[in-house]
């Protein structure tokens, strides 16, 4: 029971859209309705607000981290196991692709599973955060660092602790990044992909 009290609060944790509360807060448009029409922080940077944008980000990371925070200092207290944690990593991970406050239409998770590796481990969040920004400064596209970035995680994960339950997490999270990225993929081998940075579209 407390291993599904931890999980469910953390996908509760997940839910929450900060690049809808963000926008609503600063009176922008739904980010669901323009541009990839994903809400997320690269979305939400094609309003033309820089500070909405970095406002999404960091909330969307803040919450990865939070949860993946409070199940490795508070759940073994509660007999939870290191497979619950990894659990709750992966359970705030799915709140954010499928939010309960947002009929379960929720962003690609980029920013949210960077907030967990950076609470799993902040050398591995930063690892997996240095490949995205050489990948996003080398070509301008954010899909094609967040790809990268996606691929190589669970290989930083493996190099630095192991085969363990918490790699497993990783591993599906990063399979299912690939998998929200797939209209991306397409619009990247076709060369309509738009570029960071691009102006917000109709």
């Amino acid at each position: 029971m407390p291993t599904l009290l931890f999980v469910v609060a953390a996908y509760v944790i997940g839910s929450i859209s900060f690049a809808v509360v963000v926008s609503r807060a600063w009176g922008l448009s739904d980010p669901r309705t323009y541009g990839s029409k994903n809400p997320g922080a690269t979305n939400v940077l094609r309003s033309g607000n820089k500070g909405a944008a970095i406002a999404t980000l960091i909330g969307d990371c803040a919450k990865g981290w939070f949860a993946v925070w409070l199940a490795q200092h508070f759940a073994a207290r509660f007999g939870v196991t290191e497979v619950g944690i990894a659990l709750v990593a992966l359970a705030v991970f799915l709140g954010h692709l499928w939010p309960v406050f947002f009929r379960f239409i929720g962003g690609k998770g980029v920013a949210t599973a960077l907030g967990v590796l950076l609470g799993i481990n902040g050398w591995l969040g930063l690892a997996t955060l240095v490949t995205w920004l050489v990948i996003a400064y080398a070509f301008r596209y954010s899909s094609l660092a967040a790809l990268v970035a996606a691929i190589f995680a669970p290989f930083y994960y493996g190099l630095l602790f192991g085969v363990d339950a918490m790699l497993g997490a990783v591993v599906l999270m990063s399979c299912l990044l690939v998998w929200r990225h797939a209209k991306n993929i397409s619009n990247l081998l076709a060369g309509k992909e738009g570029r960071i940075g691009a102006g917000k579209k109709s």
